[in-house]
């Protein structure tokens, strides 16, 4: 009952008492329609599990050493040899959009393979940059116009939607690559698609979309340049075993009389 995906999802959460559907991820709250002053709040990760982290990372290898042209020709398809020549990541500069929890964790990993990081985000300053290891862009001109890998880990907000539009997609390197597993709406997804075929930018690795599933006739499944996967960012056991661990906790503590978890 806490996810779009997973065996409390679909019809089930939808004749759960009191509710109308089902309670999404990020949710705050269920409420018991005998009992509306008294509620149980769905479980939250304090510390969540880095499966976003991977997904962002397994995105940003992928299209930098064209793994599904590659599989295409493990798989008979006709390949020329030379034909994709990957990218490095050492020496590289991978700019976060964003350096909260996930995006900080994904400044170690970048770090980690030798790259050079720097971070922006509207309220990110100096002292946090510098905690996290990474250089603070100058601005979000600045960190799109000089990285090689552009990751967004942003909150979808009145100020970051549409944050990155045809102008500052326009600003990126022609061989730059772009990944998004955080939410579809900051990029305006008109602009990207024609960044894609135009061939403004190398690539783009992208777990968010602006409809959810893809329909078979949307756009991004035929857009050239594209990694896409259905927004599994966050599917994995062990966040799959926090959700749903803390939903049997929460359930049976609210029963009980005793909520746990409680909310301001």
């Amino acid at each position: 009952m806490v996810g779009a995906r997973g065996p409390g999802g679909g019809r089930r959460a939808a004749r759960a008492p009191g509710g109308r559907g089902r309670p999404r991820r990020g949710s705050r709250r269920l409420r018991h329609r005998r009992h509306p002053a008294r509620a149980c709040p769905l479980p939250r990760l304090a510390d969540r599990p880095p499966a976003p982290v991977e997904a962002a990372r397994r995105l940003r290898d992928a299209q930098q050493r064209h793994r599904l042209h590659r599989r295409r020709g493990a798989r008979g398809h006709r390949v020329r040899y030379g034909e994709f020549v990957g990218a490095d990541l050492h020496g590289r500069r991978l700019g976060l959009l964003g350096l909260g929890k996930i995006g900080s964790r994904v400044a170690r990993v970048g770090l980690a393979f030798g790259m050079r990081v720097s971070a922006w985000s509207q309220n990110l300053t100096k002292e946090r940059a510098e905690e996290a290891g990474v250089e603070l862009a100058a601005g979000k001109e600045d960190l799109l116009a000089t990285s090689d890998f552009v990751s967004v880990h942003l909150a979808l907000g009145e100020r970051t939607r549409g944050l990155l539009g045809a102008a500052e997609l326009a600003l990126m390197k022609p061989t730059a690559y772009l990944v998004n597993t955080s939410r579809a709406a900051i990029v305006d997804q008109d602009a990207l698609l024609a960044a894609l075929r135009e061939g403004r930018i190398a690539g783009a690795g992208i777990d968010v979309f602006d409809v959810e599933p893809l329909p078979a006739s949307h756009p991004m499944r035929t857009a050239p340049r594209l990694l896409a996967t259905p927004h599994l960012g966050y599917v994995s056991r062990a966040n799959y075993a926090t959700y749903y661990g803390q939903a049997v906790e929460d359930i049976q503590a609210y029963l009980e009389g005793s909520p746990v978890r409680r909310l301001p």
